[in-house]
């Protein structure tokens, strides 16, 4: 007789790879979606919307959110405590979870939103925390996060609106990746970066399979390089025209 909670079933059905990472969609019993990623020894639920563990921390969609209310009401009142610590650290892990599953099932728009509140919530760390080295332990992982964003971005644009522009965004998160190393003194580290060649990598791939030279933005920064002042005002234009065109 089975016991009352017992998995055996849906784990024997759904066999861990260590070699893959497993994530599929479900329904819960209320028709909701849901997310779920298989781990040796069990499995992670995750909420699609909101705080992918389905609470309201103090009432607000996601912890950072109730962080920033404190804020609004008295910033000098924001203590980052043991306790809250803690919170920012689960949330942190949570949406990590669920980024890498929706990058697993190309589900990119939602991976960059979920990128973006992590590097939100880093943001909020570094700007009330009194211990650096808290801080740091989370700033290490801002160029993870930024890689996965800037991939997510790309590929997401290039589904939507074709090469040029997953290139375009490719370049952008790699100005990101460039500010980031800026502002620790590391520029000499940039360009044998591991996530930086990745990207660039990518950009590259993109340029051969589908025949692209420079795009409109590149070869307004050409230009502007080279003084070349009315050809400038020229591509601003027909970016300006494009910009139209897609909203």
């Amino acid at each position: 007789m089975a016991t009352k909670g017992n998995i055996d079933i849906i784990l024997k059905k759904w066999p861990f790879d260590p070699e893959n990472l497993g994530v599929r969609t479900v329904k819960g019993r209320d028709n909701r979606e849901l997310l779920q990623m298989r781990i040796d020894m069990g499995i992670l639920q995750l909420e699609i919307d909101g705080r992918p563990d389905g609470t309201r921390p103090e009432g607000f969609e996601t912890y950072l959110d109730y962080l920033d209310s404190q804020v609004l009401k008295d910033d000098d009142a924001v203590n980052l405590d043991d306790e809250i610590c803690c919170e920012i650290d689960r949330e942190f892990v949570q949406f990590y979870h669920r980024r890498i599953c929706w990058l697993t099932l190309r589900q990119f728009d939602r991976a960059v939103q979920d990128a973006d509140h992590t590097l939100a919530l880093m943001d909020f760390c570094r700007s009330h925390s009194s211990d650096e080295q808290w801080t740091m332990s989370h700033e290490q992982y801002r160029p993870f996060v930024l890689f996965h964003r800037t991939q997510a971005m790309a590929l997401a644009a290039l589904e939507a609106s074709g090469p040029e522009d997953a290139i375009e965004n490719l370049n952008k998160g790699l100005a990101q990746f460039r500010d980031f190393f800026a502002e620790y003194e590391a520029d000499e580290h940039f360009d044998e970066d591991d996530l930086v060649t990745r990207l660039v990598d990518l950009r590259e791939s993109l340029r051969e399979q589908f025949d692209v030279g420079q795009t409109l933005e590149e070869r307004l920064a050409a230009a502007v390089a080279r003084e070349e002042y009315e050809l400038a005002a020229e591509l601003r234009d027909e970016l300006a025209r494009r910009t139209e065109v897609k909203h």
